[in-house]
């Protein structure tokens, strides 16, 4: 979850500028191998041969799929979004707890994940953030969509914690969702570099004590 990089499947990346739209496994690992290392190298610092090593497929396998390297970057950031979408739906949308609680599973599966890779995966999409800022305007474009995305999945979060009657019935959903994510990915980055989880909980503590005040 924007935080663990532990995406796994097929990555349901669309196809590009008339490239086979078929999700073949050899298009589906390159993809999923992206996903992994893009998480804990950036953009900048993977070549595509070690994409190709790590999915044990030919250099002309690659070119088949993408016509660039920024093409396969884009695969990448729609196949880690949709993972990272349908996570997120499972555990904000889980109407067996209480809103509140959704977010306390979210931290948790977040701490596995950290600690799953030792803390050198943190989120593709803070990490790539960082990495381009506005100076790449084709990933900045996708990337802000993605994490609007991400945005509206948590503020219908708390538009049921606000008909429950669990925040303020003036409080502002989409703008608390907003918060939320810019703190949290500030948290992400931080417990990557001191390679704890403390930053994450933190982070949890202080936006929850902050939500029943709304």
């Amino acid at each position: 979850m924007a935080s663990t990089g532990d995406a796994s499947g097929d990555g349901g990346a669309k196809s590009r500028r008339g490239r086979p739209a078929g999700r073949t496994p050899t298009r589906a690992e390159l993809v999923q191998k992206g996903m992994e290392i893009l998480t804990e190298q950036g953009f900048a610092s993977t070549g595509i041969e070690a994409v190709l090593r790590e999915a044990g497929v030919p250099k002309g396998s690659f070119y088949h799929y993408f016509a660039s390297k920024e093409e396969f970057g884009l695969a990448v950031i729609d196949a880690y979004a949709q993972y990272y979408d349908e996570k997120l739906g499972r555990i904000f949308g889980d109407e067996a707890i209480s809103p509140f609680e959704r977010f306390g599973a979210f931290l948790v599966e977040a701490r596995r994940g950290m600690r799953k890779y030792a803390y050198r995966r943190g989120c593709l999409i803070g990490n790539l953030g960082q990495e381009f800022g506005c100076a790449h305007e084709m990933f900045a474009a996708r990337l802000t969509a993605v994490l609007k995305d991400w945005q509206r999945i948590v503020a219908a979060c708390l538009r049921t914690a606000q008909v429950r009657g669990e925040i303020a019935g003036n409080a502002e959903p989409k703008r608390l969702a907003e918060l939320f994510w810019i703190g949290w990915e500030g948290a992400v980055m931080r417990a990557r570099l001191e390679r704890s989880c403390r930053p994450l909980e933190l982070f949890m503590e202080f936006y929850l004590a902050q939500l029943r005040r709304a």
